[in-house]
This record gives C-alpha cells, structure tokens and sequence, in this order.
C-alpha cells in the first residue's frame, strides 16, 4: 500500500483532490484511524464504522460546509468529524475540553446542526432547505442522513411528510443496518427488510407515495455505486430518497457479531477487538440492573405488571423483563411520545406499568405526561434512568432537568431513592397502587449496597429522613447525591454542627419535617444533582418564604448553564457538588 493519505486529510477540500480510485484506502485508514483511538478512548465505535464509505462519499461528491449535512442523533459522525479538520484533536474525543462525541454547531462550521437526540436530522434539513428557497439560492444541496431506528420516531414522519409536499432542495439518506443501539423493531423494520430482500413489489414503496424520489437500496460499502448515486441525485431538484444498506461494525469483525456490545464497547485491543475486561467482582451493582431484576421479582408476584421501553432495552436493563415475560414487556422503538401514551391507555385497563425513559428522553414527551398521564390522574409508573450528570455525553444526555420539569405537575409524585434498597422498596409501594403517576429518578452507573436483594418494604409515601444530627448547620439531599455528602461529613473539622436529612420524596414534599429543621437550624444548605432553578432547592425556598422563615439557605446543584461532557467526577467537581468540594465548603462554613 502507498503512503498513508488520511494523514494528508484536513478537511474535504483535500479530499476532493484525490483520485475516486483512492478512496477505498481512504476508507481503511479512516476506519483504522476510528477503531484505534477509540479502543484507547472508548467511546461509539459501531455506528461510525458502518459509514465510513458513505462519509467519504457524501464530502467528495458535496461541497461541505457551503452544502449542508445533518447527521441524525451523531453516533455515526466519527468519520466526519475527523475529515473535517478534527483528526489531530480527535484524541480529545468526549473528554473534559476536548470535542464533542456529537455534531456540535459551536464546535465546527461543518456541523450544521447539533444533535443527540434521533430523528431531528429531517426536520432540520428541511428547514434549511426551505430557508435557502426564500433567499433566492436554489443550488444549495441540503442532506438528512437518518438511520432505521430513528426514521420509525414521529418526528422523522413528521418531516417527511412536509417535504413531500414542498419543492425543498432535500436529500434523505437512510442507513438501513437493522439497528440503533438495539435492533430495531416494528413494522416500518419488517417493511424495510421486505425492501431489502426484493419481496416489496414497487409499486408498494410508502417513501414514493410521501412524494419522494427514492432510489435504492444500494450497498453503502460500494462506495464507487454510492458516489455514483450521489452525483446522480445532486441535479435532481425536491425532495430525494436513498436507501443504502450498511453493516453496523463494518470492518472489525467482532464490532460486526455482535452489535448491541460494540455500540460503545468501552476500551479493547484495536487488533482483535476484543473488550478490555473490567474487574467488576464484590462491586455494588448498577442501578439499572437493580430496576431490570426488581422488576422481573416483582411481576412474578403481580400478573397485572407491564415493562415498556421507547429503544433502551440493553440500557436500561428492561431486557429482563422482556426475556422473562415477552408477552408483558415491550420495546416500543424511538418513540417516548407514544410509549407514555401507550402506558396511560395501559393503565386505564388495570395494568401497572413501569414506563423505564432515560431523564434526558423524557423531555421529549412532556406533553403526554402532562395531558395524557397527569391530567388523568394515571398511576404510570415512571422509571427515569440516567438522572443527574451521565458523563461523556454531555450536554445533550445530562438528565438534569426533571425535577424542575416534573414539579410543576399537579399529581405527580417524585421519588430519588439514595440507594438500590430504596430504588426496590419504592418500585414494590408503587406496584401496590399509588392512585397518582410517580416518577422514579436514579443515576446511571453503580449503586452503593452490594447486599441489596432483601425483602420488600413498603415506604410511607413523602416522608423524609434524617440521617445525622447535628446543632447548627442542615444539609438536606435528594437521591443519590446524598451519598457524597454522607462520605463528605466525617472527613470535616466540625461534623458536629451538621445535620444530614434525606428528601426521597421531592413530591410531595415533607413539610412536617421541614418545618422541624428550620426551627432548629441555623442554616440550610440543599445539595441536588438536578438544575438549580426549578429544582429541590428552589422548592425548599418556597417553602421558606411561604412560611416566612428567616435563615439563610444555600442551594447547591447544577448551574444555570449546560454543562458539557467529561467524567461524571470532573463534572460533579465543576458543579461543586463533589466530595473534596462539599468537604471545602462545609469547613469554610464554620
């Protein structure tokens, strides 16, 4: 082989100066370039790798940044960012000041749109189309490239469906690999893989009937029939369709077996591919396993308990569930929307059902909590996985917002259990029947508690905890934050001036025991790992002022900025709700 050419890459204009012969080098150094430095890095391996021939393609036929590219959710977009000026930061990937694992418009003029959450990419192309119509420049290509997963959301409908009925200058890629971060489901899938395997008679394609020119399927690792395609597609004016079919993993053939691990396998030998193992005996366990095995114990004593998850089995541990009792569990694909809806029309059956959304996802179904479950007065049972600060992710996973989201709702109740036995013990006092929606916020990762599997106990619902006695200064938590200021306090000159109260319950709130800690403090101090404004401590606040009580409160928490990606430490650090911090302040105080 000849001299490395990625190295000679900056940005797509170098790209564009190769020869079309060259490019399938470009493909291997690009896709040896990616599974080195994540397999060091961690990160999304999978993903990036399917696309690697369709990056290339998409910079050399189109002229990025002027034409303009959106990437839906960004899994995929390790290729791009590294043709498109990134490479020698691309070691920085997702650590603290280092870039983004996502599209991030602050970051480059080549992404256009910033992403995390699926099935936007449609909707935001479209909109730029639409807006270069109305400046008067009709030569400006605008491409969606949207995978299966993300396609079957709502939204993407949504999108598609204006498209088809404007003149918009849109080019819609799908990247068909029969997966997101599980395989995908539903019948839009069986659709696509009828396509796939030429059992769709033409006359029946649902894209050419939305008003799309669809071409396809093609081999997306043909990255001569897909540039050749491509160039095709660029003189066609409206809206455009091409279906190309990839492999998730492409080119490291462990990534290729088995995808759902290699999404974001963490660290492996970039050789082999195989996943670095991580020592993980007499370790707590990870809360999300504790929520997937509570439910499966659960259900076997109540027939009336349903599992749904909108694309997140893996993640969030409903695969239990689903693999214990098919027929009670449900992935319901990129669709939070309707799996809120869904467990509300559940729910008015009898059903008890845990509906399991990352934080972070749940935003996106406000409206339904709110009109379909809360106004009802439903008793969905909410599982809000990934609360607080998630790490590398950043900004656009960080599930630090619901507290503040869900106050505000009349009937809902909010639970941040501290430890896995309250996580248990509240799923099973929710299970019984509540006669409200409750929302249940844990963190991602590892609990505290390695001996958590014991008997059920119910919880008196909004009742709040002291955990130390102190003559001076209350520190009041919620959720699993409290553990930071319970390994904090002995570790300070004066411990015996704090109290620790535990706030499970932010709805309803204790306001027996709030009362009691005000006339016994002098000071307050409220520690959450949710957003400030809006959040526990405001509502202790209110409180406060509602009840006219003088002493000062101080709130610690998320600032009133997003915060961006690192370790989950290096952010609870910048947020100062750390150990070492609470330890700085708390000693400061006295």
């Amino acid at each position: 082989m000849s001299d490395n050419l990625l190295q000679n890459i900056y940005n797509p204009k170098d790209l564009r100066q190769l020869d079309i012969n060259q490019l399938p080098q470009v493909a291997q150094e690009l896709r040896d370039f990616i599974i080195d430095v994540v397999s060091k890095n961690e990160g999304h391996l999978g993903a990036s790798l399917g696309v690697v021939e369709l990056t290339i393609a998409l910079h050399y036929v189109f002229n990025t940044p002027e034409d303009l590219l959106v990437w839906d959710v960004g899994h995929q977009a390790y290729g791009h960012k590294i043709l498109t000026e990134r490479r020698e930061n691309f070691h920085t990937n997702r650590k603290l000041g280092g870039i983004s694992g996502f599209p991030k418009r602050s970051e480059s003029v080549y992404d256009t749109f910033g992403v995390g959450h699926s099935s936007t990419s449609i909707s935001a192309a479209l909109g730029m189309a639409i807006a270069s119509h109305i400046k008067g420049d009709f030569n400006k290509q605008h491409i969606s490239v949207i995978g299966d997963a993300s396609i079957a959301s709502g939204m993407a409908f949504e999108g598609l469906n204006h498209a088809g009925v404007t003149d918009a200058n849109l080019l819609v890629i799908l990247n068909d690999n029969a997966i997101g971060i599980d395989p995908s489901v539903g019948a839009l899938k069986n659709y696509l893989t009828a396509v796939k395997e030429g059992k769709n008679h033409r006359d029946n394609n649902m894209i050419t009937s939305l008003n799309f020119d669809y071409s396809g399927p093609i081999d997306g690792h043909d990255i001569f029939a897909v540039i050749k395609e491509l160039k095709r597609l660029k003189n066609i004016k409206g809206p455009k369709f091409l279906h190309i079919i990839t492999t998730k993993g492409k080119g490291l053939q462990l990534a290729e077996e088995d995808q759902v691990k290699y999404h974001a396998p963490g660290k492996f030998d970039a050789g082999t591919g195989k996943i670095h193992l991580k020592f993980e005996e007499n370790l707590p366990p990870k809360f999300q396993d504790v929520f997937g095995l509570t439910l499966v114990e659960l259900a076997k004593q109540n027939e009336k308990i349903i599992g749904i998850t909108p694309a997140m089995p893996s993640g969030s541990s409903m695969k239990f569930m689903m693999e214990a009792f098919p027929n009670r569990a449900f992935d319901v694909g990129i669709a939070e929307q309707h799996a809120v809806t869904l467990s509300a029309g559940m729910a008015t059956q009898g059903m008890v059902v845990f509906c399991n959304i990352y934080s972070t996802f749940m935003q996106r179904a406000y409206d339904q909590v709110i009109h379909d479950v809360a106004l009802q007065n439903l008793s969905v049972i909410f599982c809000l996985d990934r609360a607080g600060l998630v790490g590398e992710d950043g900004a656009t996973h960080h599930g630090v917002f619901d507290i503040a989201y869900l106050n505000c709702i009349p009937n809902m109740i909010i639970y941040a259990p501290i430890n896995e036995i309250e996580l248990r013990n509240i799923m099973f006092t929710a299970q019984l029947g509540l006669n409200h929606p409750i929302a249940i916020r844990y963190p991602r990762g590892r609990g505290v508690i390695q001996n958590w599997q014991l008997p059920f106990e119910k919880i008196e619902i909004g009742k709040g905890i002291q955990l130390k006695k102190g003559s001076k200064i209350a520190i009041l938590s919620t959720g699993t934050i409290g553990n930071n200021v319970i390994k904090a306090l002995p570790e300070i000159k004066n411990p015996d001036l704090f109290s620790h109260y535990h706030f499970p319950f932010v709805k309803p709130l204790d306001e027996v025991l709030l009362k009691e800690i005000f006339i016994k403090h002098d000071e307050v101090i409220t520690i959450e790992e949710n957003t400030i404004i809006g959040g526990f401590g405001s509502i202790v606040n209110q409180f406060s002022c509602s009840n006219k009580y003088s002493i000062l409160i101080k709130n610690l928490g998320i600032p009133d900025h997003f915060i961006e990606h690192g370790s989950i430490l290096e952010l609870q650090r910048l947020c100062k709700i750390d150990e070492v911090s609470l330890i700085e302040l708390f000693d400061s105080i006295v």
